[in-house]
């Protein structure tokens, strides 16, 4: 969806979230073989790899609302440009498609796969500190340019836990497809009634009580999912960067701190004003229910990714229909509303046979050849988070990736990693719940006992 869209998206996006968000909700089978460190391949000195000359290696990308023609194309001129073939896999349920071979140990030399999917399998790959480590591809030059990696992808991407995932310092994840999250909503129907986009957190309750007596919920989401997006957002508005890190670092007594209370209350006084259906469709099978009310005019906001449009492009609607995007509110007037940047990665694993080769695969997924197939051949536009390249945009998406633009800030990150712990992940302890503060089955503070016990656990399983 998802996954930013969601993404997600965004994975949620999703992508997100969403479209980056499918999978079936299990615990992961796919076990990667036991290493006592990162994989490693080549010479991690700093200096670019070798290019790899001909070949053929196995790609494996996750289909989201972005299609899969879009890959095709992609892999074909990574042929046409190093002679290296490309066997190419792409599914909506791709954990499924592969986890049978992988298994067997036949692993695709590059997958794209983000984290926060509901099948975990990156994430099962990063605690079992299976990942290929990609820090020389930022000094490699891009296949058919003159111009390195690390000069073509904006600032930020590759100094977050989501491509950094041990604190080491070190790359191990591709950032791909990124997408500013936030809230979506009708904007028509704005326009229609006459009113304005709340700026805090008080405006978004005076407004859902308005909408309420209009029987419009002011809330809904497409499955738990999206909260990632939502709640990495929410602490950078409430605390800051200090905060976040603070927090996603499971760092001893932050869950008590009046930073977390407020994102508790933000939440749990969210599910009250969230349409009651929607805890029944938050699935991967009925999402898009949740979605469609907002095209209905029967909730008003929902997270989501940029990708949303593409998804929803053939949904009815109601008449006067147009999209729209706002940050997360502020917590007080005049304080600062964040839009969390959700993007998919790509990674390699560690049973990749042609590492070098792969390497060079995801070195041309920054050119300008596969970033402007990837923003015109899709379903709907998928965009590389390379310098300048919202300037080429227009329509919705010239909107979306404007939203830095006008007063939002950009929120980045996610949690820490930790050894596998049985029974516990993010999702499921900070997440998913939402379901159940919404139909009433859970109490705020039996939420936050869940998250500060399953916190302790994290805390002390920290991979560094």
């Amino acid at each position: 969806m998802k996954k930013v869209i969601s993404i997600l998206l965004a994975t949620a996006l999703t992508a997100s979230m969403l479209a980056g968000c499918g999978g079936k909700n299990e615990t992961p089978e796919t076990q990667a073989p036991e290493t006592q460190a990162p994989a490693e391949s080549g010479d991690q000195g700093g200096d670019a790899a070798e290019p790899a000359v001909g070949g053929t290696i196995k790609v494996a990308a996750i289909e989201t609302a972005y299609g899969s023609s879009m890959w095709q194309e992609v892999c074909d001129a990574f042929t046409e440009e190093t002679g290296i073939a490309v066997e190419l896999i792409t599914d909506k349920n791709l954990e499924d498609v592969i986890g049978s071979a992988m298994k067997a140990g036949d692993f695709p030399d590059v997958i794209h796969l983000a984290t926060g999917r509901e099948d975990a399998l990156t994430e099962t790959f990063i605690k079992d500190q299976n990942i290929v480590e990609i820090t020389d591809v930022l000094s490699m030059t891009v296949p058919g340019e003159d111009k390195k990696v690390s000069d073509k992808i904006a600032g930020g991407f590759t100094e977050t836990a989501l491509t950094n995932p041990y604190g080491d310092g070190k790359t191990y994840l591709a950032p791909m497809f990124y997408s500013p999250c936030g809230l979506f909503y009708n904007a028509g129907l704005f326009e229609e009634k006459g009113w304005t986009v709340p700026a805090t957190w008080d405006e978004m309750w005076e407004l859902g009580d308005k909408a309420k007596a209009e029987g419009i919920s002011l809330f809904t989401y497409p499955t738990t999912g999206y909260f990632d997006a939502f709640f990495y957002a929410l602490m950078y508005s409430v605390g800051g960067a200090d905060f976040f890190n603070k927090a996603t670092n499971y760092e001893e007594g932050i869950w008590d701190t009046e930073e977390a209370k407020t994102c508790f209350d933000i939440v749990a006084k969210l599910a009250s004003y969230t349409e009651p259906t929607t805890p029944a469709q938050a699935n991967d099978q009925d999402f898009t229910k949740n979605q469609q009310l907002v095209l209905d005019n029967k909730a008003l906001f929902m997270p989501n990714g940029t990708w949303i449009v593409g998804e929803m492009a053939e949904a009815p609607r109601a008449e006067g229909f147009k999209w729209g995007m706002t940050a997360l509110p502020a917590v007080t007037a005049g304080g600062d509303g964040y839009s969390y940047t959700w993007f998919e990665q790509a990674w390699i694993p560690g049973g990749a046979e042609n590492q070098d080769a792969a390497k060079q695969f995801i070195a041309f997924l920054y050119s300008d050849k596969a970033c402007e197939i990837f923003a015109t051949k899709g379903d709907s536009p998928a965009i590389q988070p390379v310098l300048g390249i919202a300037d080429k945009l227009d329509g919705d998406n010239k909107m979306f990736y404007a939203i830095y633009d006008n007063g939002a800030k950009a929120a980045m990150g996610n949690f820490a990693a930790f050894s596998p712990i049985e029974g516990l992940d993010n999702r499921t302890v900070w997440f998913d719940p939402v379901n159940s503060l919404v139909s009433g089955t859970m109490t705020e503070d039996e939420w936050i006992e869940g998250i500060k016990s399953a916190s302790d656990q994290m805390r002390a399983n920290l991979m560094q």
